[in-house]
């Protein structure tokens, strides 16, 4: 199989990947994240991932690259990373109580063939207290992750179920990925 990159800083992305068991390298893509106007949220997140894909990819066109972007989407609204403990306990209450969505795009990209595709799973938050908030906001966690928490660290403890896929809520869906690099693999 060709060289695998990864377009992405994400730990928890190579973390995924890693559970594939292929080698691959990781490659942080430097595109402006800004979203594009007109887009619907999963267009939106399938448009991150590819420019994120290719700007690798045009710099190792010997390889297959592999970019990515998730983002929360709660009444249409998209959450992005919270930049300060305020926003992290906004982006919290406002998830509080009910359900959300999490839409991840891919973007695989080689010589011969993209795939583009996108993962929706549901979340279900309890309808947690300030006080639990506040002490969840004191943490790391949110900052650096869409919606603000990390299903696989501290707020696991404030969901009641999903429906879905769990890699994708974590960032990465790896079931749908696998299936798209064997078929590479065939080709």
């Amino acid at each position: 199989m060709k060289k695998i990159i990864l377009a992405s800083a994400s730990p928890r992305r190579k973390e995924l990947l890693e559970m594939l068991g292929y080698d691959f390298e990781v490659i942080v893509s430097e595109v402006d994240e800004t979203m594009r106007p007109g887009l619907t949220p999963a267009g939106q997140v399938k448009d991150l991932a590819y420019r994120k894909a290719r700007a690798v990819f045009d710099q190792h066109p010997e390889a297959i690259v592999i970019g990515a972007d998730t983002i929360v989407l709660v009444d249409d609204q998209i959450l992005g990373k919270p930049h300060s403990e305020k926003e992290a306990e906004e982006m919290m209450k406002l998830l509080r109580g009910r359900e959300h969505l999490v839409i991840t795009g891919v973007a695989v990209l080689c010589d011969r063939k993209e795939h583009h595709f996108c993962e929706e799973s549901k979340v279900f938050f309890d309808n947690i207290t300030n006080e639990e908030i506040a002490r969840y906001v004191k943490t790391a966690e949110p900052y650096d992750k869409a919606g603000g928490y990390a299903i696989q660290g501290w707020a696991g403890r404030f969901i009641s179920r999903i429906e879905g896929d769990y890699y994708n809520i974590v960032g990465l869906p790896i079931n749908k990925l696998y299936s798209k690099l064997k078929r590479m693999e065939r080709l």
